[in-house]
């Protein structure tokens, strides 16, 4: 659901700051309500919240007057094509590694991420430096949860990446964010190891 979100949000347009501050208030949600859920799936509220963010996450409301990336989403396909993880697994290692591979694209995007989701202070100084502390503010909230981070976590190999590149890429490259080659996801694949 995150991942949803996340997609979404990473985008190329301008000037959608209503949107964007509905994902950033969505995944706030997610993150704020994430640990309750675990630790009592009792929690009505809690679960409530995490419903309704995730309505939102899959009804198209927060793609509104953007074009959202979904290149990770065809990436981890990959993954759980052949082996056996959940997609959602498969995404919070993608993600991760994803954001690592393309945050230079768009430094300020992901600076304004790290920034309005994870509360990470904007270095004027070191944008670079305020993206990667978000995107492992990422990483850490998906550990955190119980989800693998990287390959390795996953009991998962490299002995598939030139395959799951190749295949990802047969009908044209991924995503809209950044354009994603066979070459690309070779790479995205290695830096999710």
């Amino acid at each position: 659901m995150m991942a949803h979100i996340l997609e979404r949000y990473f985008t190329n347009e301008k000037h959608v700051d209503l949107t964007d501050r509905l994902c950033e208030a969505t995944l706030k949600t997610i993150i704020n309500h994430a640990h309750t859920v675990l630790e009592d799936p009792t929690n009505y509220h809690a679960r409530a919240e995490i419903m309704w963010a995730g309505t939102l996450a899959h009804n198209d409301l927060l793609n509104t007057g953007r074009v959202g990336d979904w290149g990770s989403h065809d990436i981890e396909h990959e993954i759980s094509g052949i082996y056996d993880l959940a997609h959602g697994a498969g995404l919070a290692i993608i993600f991760p590694a994803w954001m690592k591979y393309v945050y230079k694209h768009d430094v300020n995007r992901f600076a304004q991420f790290a920034n309005r989701v994870w509360d990470v202070e904007i270095d004027l100084n070191d944008l670079e430096k305020t993206a990667l502390a978000g995107i492992k503010k990422t990483e850490e909230f998906f550990r955190s949860i119980g989800m693998p981070v990287t390959l390795n976590d996953a009991n998962i190999g490299g002995e598939h990446f030139e395959e799951m590149a190749k295949k990802g890429t047969e009908r044209g490259p991924l995503g809209n964010f950044v354009k994603l080659f066979e070459a690309d996801l070779l790479e995205i694949y290695r830096l999710a190891e």
